[in-house]
């Protein structure tokens, strides 16, 4: 499955890849540094993550933030469809998606909640996620053609979104504010400088605005307080060089912001749901054929 590759070999420079798998045995579990969704399709199979082994059913979609990690077992023709979008993409050519409220809930919000560890299962119509698969298939379909086609491609991505996120509540999540322009600059000067030693009064005196009052948009719109968001982000980050580098995990955690390598390492865990010395032998063991 695409999901036990890395980002630098996987996406050869593109912003997204598809596929659609059958699955007869498990895949162990893995780390990776992209962001996954996962349509299930028919078949049987159970899905293990950090909160344990959880039978699957069709119709569900599991989205995996960066750094997360997670395997499949006692798989017998389980159908199982990726889209897969590059996190360097997100930021990016893709970060356009985050301003689209049912969208940034999906992709967003709800797998960076704390206790998460980066990982959010939801349920779509059966009718929606079969949908979802066929487009997925043309998405891969049309990633095989060659490089000529990046607007077709594109075009792929947002339909498969978009069905999976009218599949679960369009009515609903459709009327979500839009992100307040204050929680905008503020995610961008946390992207921008995640190892800076950010405060909360000067990420708010930055916005001109009052440090409480900040939490609580922060919150609304993101689903974590400011310095919860940044500790994600320096989770995700930290994940990527575990998983591409060979720099001592204290070395790693001290590129991300967090110089004591005690505290880093319990933050890690926190977030992830594995040490870091796990993570990288996992995402290593991953990366081979």
């Amino acid at each position: 499955m695409p999901s036990t590759l890395h980002e630098h070999a996987l996406f050869a420079g593109g912003p997204v890849l598809g596929g659609v798998h059958h699955l007869n045995s498990g895949v162990e579990p893995h780390a990776h540094d992209f962001l996954e969704i996962a349509v299930i399709g028919a078949g049987r199979g159970r899905h293990v993550t950090s909160q344990g082994e959880q039978p699957l059913r069709r119709g569900q979609v599991i989205v995996l933030r960066p750094g997360a990690w997670h395997g499949f077992r006692d798989c017998a023709g389980l159908v199982v469809a990726n889209c897969c979008l590059s996190a360097q993409a997100l930021r990016a050519e893709l970060a356009a998606l985050h301003d689209l409220p049912m969208l940034r809930r999906m992709l967003w919000t709800d797998p960076v909640a704390s206790g998460t560890h980066g990982v959010a299962v939801t349920t779509v119509d059966p009718a929606a996620a079969e949908e979802a698969i066929a487009e997925i298939s043309l998405l891969e379909r049309d990633l095989g053609a060659g490089q000529g086609r990046p607007g077709r491609v594109l075009g792929r991505l947002v339909t498969v979104l978009g069905v999976l996120a009218d599949g679960r509540d369009p009515a609903g999540e459709s009327l979500e504010p839009a992100v307040h322009p204050a929680v905008a600059a503020t995610v961008a000067r946390l992207e921008a400088a995640p190892a800076h030693p950010w405060r909360l009064d000067d990420l708010a005196a930055a916005v001109n605005l009052d440090p409480a009052y900040l939490g609580r948009l922060f919150r609304q719109d993101v689903g974590l307080t400011p310095l919860g968001f940044l500790a994600r982000l320096r989770a995700e980050r930290a994940a990527t060089l575990l998983a591409h580098s060979n720099l001592p995990a204290a070395r790693v955690g001290a590129a991300v912001g967090w110089d004591d390598p005690t505290y880093f390492a319990r933050r890690f865990r926190t977030l992830v749901g594995l040490t870091p010395t796990e993570y990288r032998r996992r995402s290593r063991s991953a990366s081979r054929p």
